[in-house]
C-alpha cells in the first residue's frame, strides 16, 4: 500500500455499475486505484507517485500484495501480486499458480483492459495531463478504449501505407526528373557531338603548330649563338693589347708601394707614442687647473677673511678658538681611517640590492603574465564548455520534443515580433548552481513546464501558439508570467528555523533563472517555499511531517507530500523517490571549472606573497645602507674641506704636480718632430706614384670595359647555350624523339612544310586556332560514348518508371479501400460519442462539441479529436487545451467525456480519481447525476469514482455501490467492523 500509515490491510467488494469510493483525504482512497494499476501489471509512471513498487509498499513492512478477481465468461481470474521492498521485485500468482508477469499482461490485454489508457484509467495524478492530451493522443486512446479491435490497427496500417506512399511518389517524382534531364541532356549532346569534331580538328592543327613551334625556336637561337661566339673572339683580341700596353706601369707603380710600405708603418707607430703622450699631458694638465682653481677658491677665501677683519676684531679672541677647534677636529678626522672602502662596498651592496629588486620585478611581471595569459585562456575554455552544455541541452530536448526544438529555432529568429520578454524553454534557461542537486529542482518540475516557453505578456503568448502550435502544427507548451512579480517572495518561515531538521535550503535558491520564469514557478509550484534536506531529514520525517505549515519537502533521496484532512485535522503522508537529473545537470564541466579556478586561485598566490614579503625586506636593507652611505659621506666631505685650508701643504703638492706635467712635453714634441721628417720624406715617392696612376687610369678605364664586354658576351653566350641545348630537348620530346636524334622524321618534315617558318605567323596561326577551339567548350573525346550511354540509361528509366507508376496506382486503391475500412466507422464513432457529450453539456445549459480534426485528409498521423466546448453564452467554443478553461471547467469536460465513452466502451472497467476536485458545486452536483444516470444502465461497463467528499442531497441509484474508505489510527480495523451493528445503531439513534 503506497505511503499508506492508515490499514494493514483491506477488501473491497465492489458492484457491476456504479462504485462510489468516498472518504476523507489520507484515509487511503488513492490506495485502490494504486492496487487495481499494480495487480494488473501496470507501470509506476501511470500513477505518477514513485518509480519503484517497493515504494507502494506501507511505511516499516517488507512486503505487501494485492489480489484481484476478474470476471471472465470462460472462469474467473485471480492475480495475485507479491511486492518485496527490498529488490522492488514482484512474485505472480494466476489462478493460484505462481506465473510470470510477461503471462499477466497477455491475460489482462485479451479483456481488453488497459491501465495506460487515460479513456479507462485515469489516476489522480493524471487528471491534469488529459486536457494537456493532442487531438492525436485523444484520438489513439479513445480507438483503444471504445473503437472495434481492428479500428486501432486499421489505422496503424493506414499511416504505414501513406508513408510507404510517399516513398513510391518520391521515387517516381525522382524518375521522372531524372528522365527529363537525361532526355534534355541528350537533346544538346547531339549539337556537342557535331560541334566535337569540328573542335577536333582545329586541335590538330594547334598540336602540330606546337610541335613545330620549338624547331623553329632553336633555329633562331642557334644563329643568335653563333653571332655572340664572333663577338666574343673580337673582344678577346682587343682586351690582350691593352693588357699587354699597361703591364710596364703597373711593376713600376709595385715597386714604389713596397717603398712606401715600411715607412708608413713607422709613421704609424710615431703616431700610437703621440697619441699616448698627448694623452697623458692632458691628464696632468686637468689635474693642473683642477689644484688652480682649488688655490683661486682659499685665496678669494682668504681676501674675504681679510675684509672682514675690521668688523671681526671684538670677536677675535673666539676666532682664534675656532681656528684652534677646526685644527683640533681636523686631528681627529685625520685619525680615522680612509671612510672611501667603507662607502665602495656599501655601494656595492646596494648595486647588489637593486639587481635582485629589478630580477624581481622581472618575475613577478612573468607571473602576472602567466595569469593573465592562464585567466584568458580559461575565459576560452569555459565560454566552449557553456556553449558545448547548451548544445548538449538543446541536443536532449531535440530527442524528447522535436517539436520544442523546431519551436526554439523559430523563436531565436523571430524574437522581435514580440512586445515583452520571451524565453525558451524552462529547462534551457534554468541553471542549476550545483549538479547533485539537480534532480530535486527537476523532480518537482513537470517534464511539460521544463520544455515550456515563458512569456511577460499574455497577448504575446497567444501571437506565439497561434504561429507555432496551429499554422505549423507544433505541439508545443507555454505559459505567462503572473502580473505582478512573485520572484522575490518570502518563504513561510527562515529556512535557519529549519535546520535543525537537516533542511539546508529553500529549492529557488538551488538554481537561476530570469525573473519572469522565477516569478512563474515561485507562483506555480511554490519553489520559495519547498525545503531541501538530507539524511538527517529522513531519519527525522516522524518529527518533521508534525510540523504544521510544511506542504512539501525533500529529503537527500526521497520527495514527501502532506496533505491534512478538512474533517479530521489528520495529516496523510505520501512519498516517492527523487529520480535522477536528466536535463539539468552538467556535473563533469562544473567539477572540471570548479578545479581550474582552484587551480588559478591557489598558483599564482603562493610565490606572490612569498616575493612581496622578499621585496619588503630588500626594501628596508636599502634604505639602513643609504643611511649609512650619507653619514660616511659626510664625513669624508668634511674631511676633505678641513684639509683644504692648510694652504702651504696644498700649494707645494700643487707645484710639484706641475712640474711633472711640464716635465712630459719635450718627450712629445721629439715625437712629433719624427714624424714630420717621415712624412716629408714619403711626399716625393707618393707624387711619383700618383702620377703612374693617373697615366695608368687612363689605360684602365678602356680595359674595365673591355673586360665588361668579354664577361657579358661569355655570360650571353652560355646563356644562348643552355638554351640552345633546352630547345632541342624540348623539341624533341614534344615530338616523341629518341634523345639522340636530331633530324625531324619524314611525317612531321611534310606536314611542316605547310606551316609558316618564322616564330611571328606560328604564334599568330596558334592564336587563331585556339580562339577556334575555344569557341567549343565543354566538350572532350567522351561526348559521343556519353551520349550514347545516356541513351540506353533513358530506355532503362522509362521502363522503371512505368513499373513504379503502376506500383503507386495499385498501392493507391489499397490504400482507398483500407481509409474507407477506417474512416467511416471512425466518423460514426465520433459521431455518437459527439451526441453524447452535446447532450450531457445541454443538460448543463452549457455547449460542448466532439468532431474528427483533420487538415489534410491524406494525412492519417494527423488526425485526431477535438473538443470544443462553451460554459458561458457571452463566448465561443473554445478547443478544451490547458490554457483557455480553469481547471474545474476542464475536469467538467474531462468527466463528461469519458461519460460519453461509457455506453460505447468496450473496456470491463472504468476508474477515475478525484476528477470533481476544483468544480464548483452546481458543476459538481449536474456532473453527479450525469454519472449516475450513465454509469447505471445495465449495458455500460463497471464504473470506479473516487472522490474524498459528496455534495448533500444527491440523486443515488439502486445500482450504485458506496464503498466508504474512512481508515485510520482511531478508527476499528477492517476485520472487527460490523456493518449489521452500525446500521442498528444508526436505526436506533433516528428513533431517539
Amino acid at each position: 500500500e503506497h505511503s499508506n500509515t492508515t490499514y494493514d490491510h483491506s477488501i473491497v467488494y465492489p458492484g457491476p455499475n456504479l462504485n462510489m469510493i468516498v472518504g476523507a483525504n489520507g484515509t487511503g482512497k488513492s490506495s485502490i486505484v494504486c492496487a487495481i494499476c499494480l495487480g494488473l501489471a501496470g507501470k509506476t509512471a501511470i500513477l505518477g507517485r514513485g518509480d519503484k513498487v517497493g515504494l507502494y509498499v506501507k511505511r516499516g513492512c517488507n512486503k505487501g500484495s494485492v489480489e484481484i478477481e476478474l470476471h471472465k465468461a470462460q472462469g474467473n481470474l485471480v492475480i495475485n501480486r507479491e511486492i518485496h521492498v527490498e529488490n522492488n521485485q514482484s512474485t505472480w500468482m494466476l489462478n493460484g499458480k505462481h506465473t510470470s508477469q510477461k503471462t499477466v499482461e497477455e491475460e489482462v490485454k485479451a479483456l481488453q483492459i488497459q491501465v495506460s489508457n487515460l479513456c479507462q484509467f485515469l489516476p489522480q495524478e493524471k487528471v491534469g495531463e488529459f486536457a494537456k492530451m493532442t487531438k492525436v493522443e485523444l484520438l489513439e486512446a479513445t480507438e483503444k478504449s471504445v473503437g472495434p479491435p481492428e479500428m486501432y490497427e486499421f489505422h496503424c496500417e493506414l499511416k504505414t501505407f501513406r508513408t510507404k506512399e510517399r516513398e513510391l511518389e518520391n521515387v517516381c517524382k525522382e524518375k521522372a526528373s531524372a528522365l527529363e534531364k537525361f532526355k534534355q541532356r541528350n537533346e544538346r549532346n547531339k549539337h556537342d557531338v557535331e560541334r566535337y569534331y569540328e573542335k577536333k580538328r582545329h586541335l590538330d592543327n594547334i598540336k602540330m603548330l606546337e610541335k613545330k613551334k620549338p624547331w623553329v625556336e632553336y633555329e633562331t637561337a642557334r644563329k643568335e649563338l653563333e653571332g655572340v661566339k664572333k663577338s666574343r673572339e673580337d673582344a678577346k683580341k682587343q682586351l690582350k693589347t691593352v693588357r699587354e700596353s699597361q703591364a710596364p706601369m703597373l711593376k713600376k707603380i709595385q715597386h714604389i708601394d713596397s717603398q712606401l710600405r715600411p715607412i708608413e708603418n713607422q709613421m704609424k707607430d710615431k703616431t700610437v707614442s703621440i697619441r699616448e703622450a698627448s694623452q697623458k699631458c692632458k691628464q696632468k694638465q686637468d689635474q693642473l687647473d683642477r689644484k688652480h682653481r682649488e688655490i683661486e677658491d682659499i685665496k678669494q677665501a682668504f681676501s674675504l677673511k681679510q675684509t672682514e677683519a675690521a668688523d671681526r676684531q671684538k670677536r677675535i679672541s673666539n676666532t682664534r678658538r675656532m681656528i684652534d677647534d677646526l685644527r683640533a677636529e681636523l686631528a681627529n678626522v685625520g685619525d680615522q681611517s680612509d671612510v672611501t672602502p667603507q662607502i665602495n662596498a656599501v655601494n656595492a651592496e646596494l648595486r647588489r640590492i637593486q639587481e635582485e629588486k629589478a630580477k624581481m620585478e622581472g618575475e613577478k611581471a612573468d607571473m602576472r603574465r602567466e595569469k593573465d595569459n592562464l585567466n584568458g585562456e580559461l575565459l576560452k575554455n569555459r565560454l566552449r564548455s557553456l556553449d558545448d552544455m547548451m548544445k548538449i541541452k538543446e541536443e536532449k530536448l531535440r530527442g524528447r520534443s522535436k517539436d520544442t526544438y523546431a519551436a526554439v529555432q523559430w523563436l531565436r529568429q523571430n524574437k522581435h515580433i514580440f512586445s515583452g520578454n520571451v524565453y525558451e524553454p524552462m529547462m534551457l534557461v534554468i541553471s542549476v548552481r550545483n549538479p547533485n542537486h539537480a534532480k530535486y529542482v527537476e523532480n518537482h518540475i513537470p517534464f511539460n513546464d521544463l520544455r515550456a516557453f515563458v512569456f511577460q505578456k499574455r497577448e504575446d503568448m497567444e501571437k506565439f501558439m497561434m504561429e507555432v502550435r496551429d499554422s505549423q502544427n507544433l505541439r508545443v507548451n507555454s505559459v505567462f508570467a503572473p502580473e505582478e512579480s512573485c520572484a522575490t517572495r518570502a518563504p513561510s518561515r527562515p529556512i535557519e528555523s529549519l535546520k535543525r531538521f537537516g533542511f539546508f535550503a529553500y529549492l529557488r535558491e538551488l538554481f537561476d533563472a530570469p525573473e519572469e520564469v522565477m516569478s512563474y514557478l515561485c507562483n506555480q509550484y511554490k519553489v520559495h517555499d519547498v525545503p531541501v534536506g538530507t539524511d538527517q531529514t529522513k531519519a527525522m520525517i516522524k518529527t518533521v511531517i508534525e510540523e504544521p505549515y510544511l506542504k512539501v519537502l525533500y529529503t537527500a533521496e526521497e520527495k514527501y507530500s502532506l496533505k491534512k484532512s478538512f474533517y479530521s485535522g489528520k495529516t496523510s503522508t505520501s512519498n516517492s523517490a527523487v529520480r535522477p537529473s536528466q536535463y539539468l545537470t552538467m556535473a563533469v564541466d562544473a567539477e572540471e571549472k570548479r578545479q581550474l579556478e582552484e587551480q588559478i586561485r591557489v598558483r599564482p598566490e603562493t610565490p606572490m606573497s612569498a616575493m612581496q614579503e622578499r621585496a619588503a625586506k630588500l626594501d628596508h636593507c636599502d634604505n639602513e645602507l643609504r643611511a649609512q652611505k650619507k653619514g660616511l659621506s659626510e664625513m669624508k666631505g668634511k674631511k676633505r674641506q678641513l684639509e683644504q685650508k692648510i694652504s702651504t701643504k696644498q700649494d707645494r703638492w700643487v707645484a710639484h704636480t706641475h712640474t711633472q706635467a711640464v716635465s712630459e712635453y719635450p718627450y712629445l714634441v721629439k715625437l712629433s718632430m719624427e714624424k714630420v721628417y717621415m712624412a716629408l720624406e714619403t711626399v716625393g715617392m707618393t707624387a711619383e706614384k700618383t702620377k703612374l696612376e693617373t697615366d695608368c687610369r687612363e689605360g684602365s678605364a678602356e680595359l674595365r670595359v673591355l673586360e665588361q664586354a668579354c664577361a657579358m658576351l661569355e655570360q650571353r653566350k652560355a646563356r644562348l647555350l643552355e638554351m640552345c641545348k633546352g630547345l632541342m630537348r624540348r623539341a624533341r620530346e614534344i615530338c616523341n624523339m629518341d634523345p639522340g636524334e636530331s633530324a625531324v622524321p619524314p611525317d612531321l618534315h611534310t606536314a611542316f612544310s605547310q606551316l609558316p617558318d618564322t616564330m611571328d605567323e606560328i604564334d599568330a596561326m596558334l592564336n587563331e586556332e585556339r580562339s577556334r577551339a575555344d569557341c567549343f567548350t565543354g566538350l572532350s573525346e567522351n561526348v559521343v560514348d556519353e551520349y550514347n550511354r545516356r541513351e540506353q540509361e533513358i530506355k532503362n528509366l522509362e521502363k522503371e518508371l512505368d513499373e513504379k507508376s503502376n506500383a503507386l496506382k495499385t498501392y493507391r486503391q489499397n490504400i482507398s479501400e483500407a481509409k474507407e475500412r477506417w474512416l467511416n466507422p471512425l466518423k460514426q464513432l465520433v459521431e455518437q460519442i459527439n451526441d453524447k457529450f452535446s447532450d450531457f453539456f445541454r443538460s448543463m445549459q452549457c455547449a460542448g462539441e466532439v468532431d474528427l480534426h483533420s487538415e489534410n485528409e491524406e494525412e492519417y498521423d494527423k488526425y485526431g479529436i477535438r473538443i470544443r466546448v462553451k460554459f458561458r453564452s457571452s463566448t465561443q467554443l473554445h478547443e478544451l487545451t490547458a490554457h483557455h478553461q480553469s481547471g474545474g471547467e476542464r475536469s467538467v469536460s474531462t468527466m463528461l467525456y469519458l461519460m460519453a465513452l461509457q455506453e460505447l466502451n468496450r473496456c470491463p472497467f472504468r476508474v477515475v480519481d478525484e476528477i470533481n476536485q476544483g468544480m464548483d458545486p452546481v458543476n459538481e452536483r449536474r456532473v453527479f447525476d450525469i454519472v449516475v444516470r450513465t454509469a447505471c444502465k445495465e449495458t455500460t461497463s463497471q464504473y470506479f469514482f473516487i472522490t474524498p467528499k459528496l455534495l448533500q442531497n444527491l440523486q443515488y441509484a439502486d445500482e450504485m455501490t458506496v464503498l466508504c474508505v474512512h481508515n485510520g489510527p482511531h478508527m476499528l480495523p477492517p476485520n472487527k467492523w460490523d456493518e449489521k451493528a452500525f446500521t442498528r445503531r444508526c436505526v436506533r439513534r433516528k428513533g431517539k
